[in-house]
């Protein structure tokens, strides 16, 4: 499978999730929706795989291939979320950020090699990065629910409905977020010989967990101010931003970070 090959694939995909995202309105075409999700997901996948048959390792090196696991991953959020609360907007949003995300790797791809440096070479390596993706997916979706609940103004109980989707989406992606922090500790001492070495990544690493354990007490302690809290989930989705891609033009980083390639 060649990266060329990318963009056929990728827009197969996003015709049955666009539609799907319009079908989503009209409760009679419920499953015709899900299903046109489903072999949206199905067709990327298969991208995914053949992509990684093609290189003979995961596509998780380049910022171009983790984009692909978050374009993945988004729409399978915003399905769950669809099918669990029946919330017709949660499509369109999360399949509208994926469309961004896939249109930025069609315009500016990257070079996707067969060559891993060493530190790569760990089976840690590949459940780290797929369990982070998967976690900034579903924090994604929560802040894009915390947008929402600011923009519109629901009554009582429809807010605390919908501050619930996005606690709901913060515990499973904090939950996330730890595995993958212990996953990258062991791929840590193996490839450099120590757990944690607070490396500018690792330091904004431990900033975005922080954030959202923060969000998750404030929660717990203070549910009336809702507010307050959509902003705090906000907060520490951009400091998850700069964990992500952000860390790599910091000064800090440039020489100094071993998780810069």
């Amino acid at each position: 499978m060649q990266w060329e090959y990318f963009i056929w694939f990728a827009s197969s995909a996003m015709i049955c999730w666009i539609t799907a995202s319009i079908l989503a309105y009209k409760e009679v075409h419920y499953k015709k929706s899900v299903i046109l999700m489903v072999v949206g997901l199905i067709i990327f996948a298969l991208f995914i795989v053949g992509m990684w048959l093609s290189l003979e390792r995961p596509p998780l090196r380049t910022m171009g291939e983790t984009r692909l696991w978050y374009s993945f991953f988004l729409p399978i959020a915003g399905l769950i979320i669809y099918i669990r609360w029946k919330y017709k907007w949660i499509l369109s949003v999360s399949v509208s950020l994926s469309v961004v995300f896939i249109c930025i790797n069609i315009l500016k791809p990257e070079i996707h090699s067969k060559i891993l440096m060493p530190a790569l070479q760990s089976p840690w390596f590949i459940p780290h990065v797929i369990v982070y993706m998967l976690a900034y997916s579903l924090l994604g979706v929560a802040t894009i629910n915390a947008l929402y609940f600011l923009k519109r103004h629901d009554k009582i109980e429809k807010q605390i409905s919908m501050l619930a989707i996005s606690d709901n989406l913060v515990y499973l992606g904090t939950g996330f977020i730890t595995a993958g922090m212990i996953l990258g500790a062991f791929w840590a001492k193996e490839a450099w010989g120590h757990y944690w070495s607070w490396d500018p990544k690792e330091t904004w690493a431990a900033a975005t967990w922080i954030s959202y354990i923060i969000y998750i007490h404030y929660r717990l302690h203070q549910p009336s101010e809702r507010k307050i809290a959509a902003y705090m989930l906000i907060f520490a989705f951009i400091i998850l931003q700069i964990c992500w891609f952000g860390v790599n033009y910091l000064p800090s980083a440039k020489g100094n970070s071993v998780h810069v390639y």
